[in-house]
């Protein structure tokens, strides 16, 4: 018997893993508390009837889940106002995005995006095989569409827009996006990312669904993990022209959408005016947050997400450790910043201390 190994694509050892926020460790805090602001989840706990119906589903674990998700399918379709044909769901925004990365490039095909922006993009895109165009954000840490735009080449199919931008939270406004996609080729396939799309307040937001009605090209990709607290059950969902949806269930991985995700998800959108009144108490705690760090000297993009970020540079790693002192786990990106989540009242309290101290002691 030979000793070979299984032959593995090449390609892979090349390929970072997807970097999770830190989960709860040992803490330096006197009273032992920690507090995982590293992953945008949602404080809150599940919405009414989430719990109820998902409890209810174990009954029937020996099944499998609708493959269509039928049902959820209806009530996003109602609720958002689109065909249900215009609807594709997946395991979390994540596993759309992958699906959308099947759909449309291969080897020697391009992807354009800005960056830094959502980290899944160059890791699902160098894992079909594809190209990573990343286009540098302004010095707002926003996403510059002039540059994307004069990136674009016969090789480019599929366009991210990562709006609000996740980690900086920082935002396209509707004239910027417009213009941009009069500038896209009409085959090349432009996904506006809007996973924290219901923090939002700013007026001249564009909102997908109404920007994707009419343009053939544009996809919408929306998540329930965040403003509707469902993170650990994994369920997103696209909103696109035909064929581009019917090309999204085609790739979708054959019932990864579990009955536990669809019944939260139905549950979750019934509950929408508490979802609602939640967000805007995380709203109110995010621009809390960020008077706060402008007051102790940070200079801070306006977020319009339901975290913050600070461009920390080569202190990151020093920052990320004094917040960790004091009981905080927030998100590092070496050598660039920090994204701190929005969380309950006292955990972000207690991130302001550690990011005052740090302040004080390390750059004052």
């Amino acid at each position: 018997m030979g000793e070979h190994a299984p032959r593995l694509r090449p390609v892979l050892e090349s390929i970072p893993g997807y970097q999770p926020g830190r989960s709860v460790a040992a803490s330096g805090a006197q009273d032992g508390s920690v507090y995982k602001l590293s992953s945008n989840e949602n404080p809150f706990p599940p919405l009414p009837g989430v719990l109820e119906r998902t409890l209810a589903g174990t009954a029937s674990v020996n099944r499998y889940p609708d493959l269509a998700c039928g049902e959820l399918v209806r009530e996003l379709s109602t609720y958002l106002d689109v065909p249900e044909s215009h609807i594709a769901t997946g395991t979390g925004s994540v596993g759309v995005t992958q699906q959308l990365l099947q759909a449309t490039v291969g080897p020697g095909d391009e992807v354009l995006y800005a960056w830094r922006s959502f980290e899944a993009y160059p890791v699902l895109t160098q894992i079909v095989g594809a190209d990573s165009v990343r286009v540098p954000l302004t010095t707002g840490a926003a996403h510059d569409l002039t540059a994307m735009a004069a990136a674009i080449t016969e090789h480019t199919r599929l366009i991210f827009v990562c709006n609000p931008n996740n980690p900086t939270g920082t935002i396209v406004r509707r004239a910027e996006l417009e213009r941009f996609l009069d500038h896209v080729p009409s085959d090349v396939l432009v996904v506006l990312d809007e996973a924290y799309i219901e923090f939002v307040r700013d007026d001249d937001f564009p909102d997908g669904i109404e920007v994707y009605r009419n343009r053939p090209n544009v996809c919408v990709l929306r998540t329930f993990s965040k403003a509707f607290g469902l993170a650990g059950l994994r369920v997103g969902f696209a909103v696109a022209h035909e064929p581009v949806a019917a090309a999204l269930r085609r790739t979708a991985v054959p019932f990864g959408v579990t009955r536990f995700a669809q019944d939260a998800a139905i549950a979750s959108l019934r509950a929408d005016a508490l979802m609602r009144e939640r967000v805007a108490l995380l709203v109110a705690e995010r621009n809390r947050v960020t008077s706060a760090l402008s007051e102790q000297g940070w200079t801070v993009p306006p977020s319009h997400a339901n975290f913050v970020w600070l461009a920390t540079h080569e202190h990151t790693t020093a920052f990320t450790q004094a917040c960790e002192d004091e009981g905080v786990l927030v998100r590092s990106f070496d050598g660039e910043g920090v994204r701190i989540s929005v969380g309950e009242r006292t955990a972000n309290d207690r991130f302001l201390f550690a990011s005052q101290r740090f302040r004080k002691e390390t750059l004052d």
